[in-house]
């Protein structure tokens, strides 16, 4: 078996597969990600569906029973377990479901953890982290292309937040949309989480508290509806809203946006 431990928001799995070409497509479409081994490392076993690819449009099934995850979909079938951190899938040569399966097992582990994955592009500036959350055609991949050169991308489609000590951090992700890009492996404090809206001027609207709540779970990743993960997870949204600015952003697809957005933070 051949071991590939992709860390991702500091949260390390490690792949297992006995196809050697299969784990170099792994290192190259993670390589960003891929770190040395580690003793806590969550293990995932890889098993390789022969013939053509299933659909991945068919229907997403998470569900949990005695103590183990069951997520199930066209092209992947997969077993978790939550306690020891073990799993196995089996699954097509394509890294796509891999892809797929990692975002729905850092859900889960996230849930427990008080994080989120979001549908939200991330940028660092000058240290800080600013999330920017909205659903397909919002303007996640413009504001990152409007971002200042120095600027370091997280994600522009899939975003990863978990508490620390004071605050919240935000952390890149291999999981990219329209850009194609994979965010830098790194993190830093979450300054504050932008809600997109397109306008013709700049604007920043603070929110009341129970807007800004359900605006921010309209763009929370969550595919099991299991009442105790939905409860964590509303729980953690809670208490994400108090602890960090979540706010509208109208804005007009031009540089100036970011002007405004480091005026609100200088000031």
């Amino acid at each position: 078996m051949i071991g590939t431990t992709v860390t991702i928001g500091d949260i390390p799995v490690r792949l297992w597969s006995r196809d050697r070409s299969f784990s170099r497509l792994v290192r190259k479409r993670y390589a960003n990600f891929v770190r040395s081994c580690s003793s806590d490392s969550a293990e995932l076993i890889i098993s390789l569906s022969p013939g053509h690819s299933p659909q991945a449009d068919q229907e997403l099934k998470v569900f949990y029973r005695d103590g183990t995850w069951y997520i199930q979909r066209g092209d992947f079938s997969a077993e978790w377990d939550m306690l020891s951190r073990r799993g196995t899938v089996s699954q097509p040569r394509s890294p796509y479901a891999l892809d797929s399966l990692l975002r729905i097992l850092h859900t889960l582990i996230l849930a427990q953890q008080g994080g989120f994955l979001l549908h939200a592009a991330s940028i660092i500036r000058h240290g800080r982290a600013f999330i920017f959350a909205g659903q397909s055609g919002a303007g996640k991949t413009t504001m990152c292309r409007l971002a200042p050169p120095d600027s370091v991308l997280l994600s522009d489609e899939i975003s990863f937040v978990r508490p620390a000590a004071f605050g919240y951090y935000a952390f890149g992700t291999p999981f990219y949309g329209e850009l194609a890009v994979p965010g830098k492996n790194t993190s830093a404090p979450l300054s504050a989480v932008y809600l997109l809206e397109h306008a013709t001027e700049n604007q920043i609207e603070e929110l009341p508290s129970r807007l800004a709540l359900t605006q921010f779970l309209r763009n929370v990743l969550l595919f099991a509806h299991d009442p105790e993960t939905v409860g964590q997870v509303f729980s953690s949204a809670l208490q994400l809203i108090s602890r960090v600015p979540v706010r509208r952003l109208r804005f007009a697809p031009t540089p100036r946006v970011w002007e405004t957005l480091e005026q609100v933070v200088c000031s």
